[in-house]
């Protein structure tokens, strides 16, 4: 019998196979357009529901006996639908700027933090609620048809298995789960003016939703006696898939951006989350959390610094035989920090400030300056940004001793011993890039019987490859110039 993890993300889905031991075995990937426009960032649910079947199809193909498909999705975008499920309107992603009027006046009524003690969310447009008070206000005539409504990790399980249900840590990326109650939350509803009896029914990370139906079956090519099961927000599910399961680790999601998540074994200070724009949301054990403090740019940024600076770079690399990264490692010389302060906002600055007018800089550049100097003080950028975060959230609770690392920033030695120095901690690189579909995956099995339990799971699907340990003299000598780092947004900001 073979388990599969489907990953919904706002430009594509893949869909990805394990035996029952746990082995990777292949993937299948479809994407789907967004629309960007000045007025707003809209996606065709329609089309994802299309690229699920596809990517679906495609696996069951190759391996007929899957027995069990969980499902993942991003956050916030959400879809009105009719009674069967069928959209009634294109959705906005969590960039789209509608909804920032209806926020303030949902704040209005409860307050900021009100909301954030109810729903573990300092209040924002991005978020579900203030999109449907959007929806119902300029398009009333979509609201009057709604039966029901859906984030895409419920709306595909539905279409799935003709069950509606959604797993906590998703629903509370709609600002209208209590995080407490682990329910929706009437107050906000109400105060809102959203019917609650549109909403999936919650239900803890991991639930299965049932069998394939017979329709779903015909689309995908999966035996009517496949097992559907609701997983997580696709941060969570990473977080699992990274072996982190008490508050003694923390993860580092070395991707296109960068995330920091800690877990709490009890419910964090409130009032220092809301301080830092954190979000609190509930984990696989019960009574557990976790928070996401993230930069816009990580290996965002290292790409940006690459595509624009290393064109020749990546030909002698080439001709080493090695990766440009790499390449560019071998070229820096010295075991001490560049100098260099990288403030990586040049997609904004996400926790501790949520400021999208922010804007990248470079510090302390000279004639001297090479290229390896400045990759260099990228990849420092970053991990004092990651730092930066930590520190915030010394106050709330944290107690993690270690991290585990993954993505594919955790494939660089230079980079994750960077980290480690800073954060004065030592972090573990894991074998797998996507922790998200392992997480999915282990917890597919856990729920159709292949593994006992997350420790019997994390055993088979989690593999570590080498630890780094922090130096304490580089972390000395990175304190230096993070002493200056983290002034330099409020010296940058008012300038740009």
């Amino acid at each position: 019998m073979k388990i599969a993890g489907l990953d919904i993300g706002t430009t594509g889905c893949k869909c990805t196979v394990f035996d029952e031991n746990g082995k990777y075995l292949g993937k299948a990937y479809r994407d789907y357009p967004v629309s960007r426009k000045a007025s707003g960032h809209d996606i065709d649910v329609s089309m994802i529901m299309s690229g699920v079947y596809g990517a679906i199809g495609e696996m069951a193909a190759q391996y007929p006996d899957i027995g069990g498909i969980g499902v993942t999705s991003f956050g916030e975008t959400f879809v009105f639908t009719d009674e069967e499920g069928t959209p009634l309107h294109t959705s906005m992603v969590y960039t789209d700027p509608r909804g920032a009027e209806e926020c303030r006046e949902l704040s209005e009524k409860l307050g900021e933090r009100n909301i954030a003690h109810i729903t573990g969310l300092r209040p924002h447009e991005m978020y579900s609620i203030p999109k449907m008070m959007y929806i119902k206000k300029h398009h009333p005539e979509v609201y009057a048809q709604a039966k029901h409504a859906f984030l895409m990790q419920d709306y595909v399980v539905y279409h799935l298995t003709g069950k509606a249900q959604i797993d906590y840590s998703l629903a509370t990326r709609t600002m209208a789960f209590d995080i407490r109650s682990y329910n929706w939350s009437k107050e906000v509803f109400d105060a809102a003016g959203i019917d609650i009896s549109l909403m999936s029914a919650v239900v803890p990370t991991g639930t299965e939703a049932g069998f394939v139906t017979e329709n779903a079956a015909k689309e995908t090519g999966l035996s009517p006696e496949t097992r559907v099961v609701s997983i997580s927000h696709d941060q969570v599910s990473s977080a699992i898939g990274a072996g982190a399961f008490d508050g003694s680790v923390a993860v580092d999601g070395a991707g296109t951006t960068e995330c920091l998540t800690p877990i709490y074994d009890s419910m964090p200070d409130i009032d220092v989350m809301f301080d830092g724009y954190y979000s609190v949301v509930p984990y696989v054990v019960p009574g557990t959390y976790v928070a996401y403090a993230f930069t816009y740019t990580g290996g965002a940024l290292v790409d940006w610094c690459i595509s624009n600076f290393a064109k020749q770079e990546k030909e002698l690399a080439k001709a080493e035989g090695i990766s440009v990264n790499t390449y560019l490692e071998k070229q820096h010389t010295g075991q001490k920090p560049t100098g260099l302060l990288v403030l990586p906002h040049f997609a904004g600055a996400a926790t501790p400030y949520m400021d999208t007018g922010a804007k990248g800089a470079i510090l302390n550049l000279s004639a001297g300056t090479e290229l390896p100097e400045l990759y260099r003080g990228c990849l420092e950028g970053v991990a004092y940004e990651i730092y930066l975060n930590y520190r915030h959230l010394l106050g709330s609770g944290i107690c993690f001793k270690r991290l585990n690392a993954t993505g594919g920033g955790a494939y660089s030695a230079e980079w994750t011993q960077m980290k480690a120095d800073i954060l004065n901690l030592p972090i573990t690189s894991l074998k797998t890039v996507d922790a998200g579909t392992v997480g999915s995956a282990m917890l597919t099995g856990i729920a159709i019987g292949l593994f006992t339990d997350l420790s019997d799971a994390a055993e088979k699907m989690v593999e570590e490859t080498v630890t780094y340990t922090p130096d304490p003299e580089m972390h000395k000598k990175y304190m230096e110039i993070y002493e200056k780092y983290e002034k330099a947004y409020d010296a940058v900001r008012p300038l740009v």
